[in-house]
């Protein structure tokens, strides 16, 4: 995840965001869809532990609406900015934890999140030029937040089919398989079939190294979240930001103004409070 960012503002380009999604999506979904069975014993004909609308939330919110707006987002902004924006995902990940999931949050829990988002405060702070690889610097992040705040429903959707005993390869193949099928519907509404089907060579390299980074994301992050609670978690992510900006500016010559490493500080030391707190396992809703 720590430098999936960059990597995929670099892969997306000449790339439609919503072909790019879709495409990523319904191979993920597909491979936990073989995976699901395997690990947890899974009745695709039944779903005993959590009704469908549970699934089906989980697949449209988190692993299609989201993934659209924020590499909608991506290819507008920088992907130093996109990766902070994104590590807003606490913020709303905690609020909703605390009045759905009944998680605890403890003082130092709020203090190390306050700091972070602070930190990525001060990082967006500073402006930028547009320029050819971040056209609309501003509507980019727009997207991006709303993409975040929309994460945040979906794993705390996530977490809770997890209380209730779902296995976390069930929410992972929801999550992709689903999603993919709203992409779908998007490519198929907004007329882009066409440049599903006309894709080259060099886009359907990239699409593949994507979709391996992806992969191994979502796999070890809902395998995490199974043990610990999801407030927890997701602060965590944070330290991803930091190196996104290095790579970005090493990579994609992207801007880093001074004030940035002013808010990477911010984050990395409210990362290491967050990870200095013991996780209260909660096993009911």
């Amino acid at each position: 995840m720590v430098f999936a960012i960059p990597v995929n503002k670099f892969l997306i380009t000449g790339l439609d965001p919503t072909i790019f999604t879709a495409t990523r999506a319904i191979f993920i979904g597909i491979g936990f869809f073989i995976l699901a069975p395997i690990q947890s014993k899974f009745n695709y004909k039944k779903f005993k532990k959590v009704p469908w609308k549970c699934l089906l939330a989980i697949g449209f919110i988190g692993g299609g609406l989201a993934f659209l707006l924020y590499f909608t987002g991506l290819k507008l902004t920088t992907s130093g900015r996109a990766a902070f924006l994104h590590k807003t995902l606490p913020i709303y990940t905690i609020i909703l934890a605390f009045l759905f999931l009944k998680e605890k949050v403890t003082k130092k829990q709020v203090f190390a999140v306050v700091l972070m988002f602070i930190g990525a405060i001060i990082v967006h702070s500073a402006e930028i030029k547009p320029s050819e690889f971040w056209e609309n610097p501003s509507l980019g992040d727009l997207l991006v937040i709303v993409a975040t705040f929309l994460w945040g429903v979906e794993n705390t959707i996530a977490r809770g089919a997890m209380i209730k005993g779902e296995s976390n390869f069930v929410v992972t193949f929801a999550r992709m398989f689903f999603g993919a099928i709203f992409l779908f519907g998007a490519v198929l509404f907004l007329g882009k079939i066409y440049q599903l089907l006309t894709l080259t060579y060099d886009q359907v390299n990239r699409l593949l190294l994507s979709t391996t980074i992806l992969f191994g994301y979502v796999l070890t992050w809902y395998w995490g979240i199974k043990y610990i609670n999801v407030s927890k978690a997701a602060p965590l992510l944070l330290l991803a930001p930091v190196i996104s900006l290095f790579l970005g500016v090493v990579w994609l010559d992207e801007p880093a103004p001074s004030i940035q490493l002013l808010g990477s500080a911010l984050i990395l030391v409210g990362a290491f409070i967050v990870s200095r707190i013991r996780s209260e396992f909660v096993t009911a809703a």
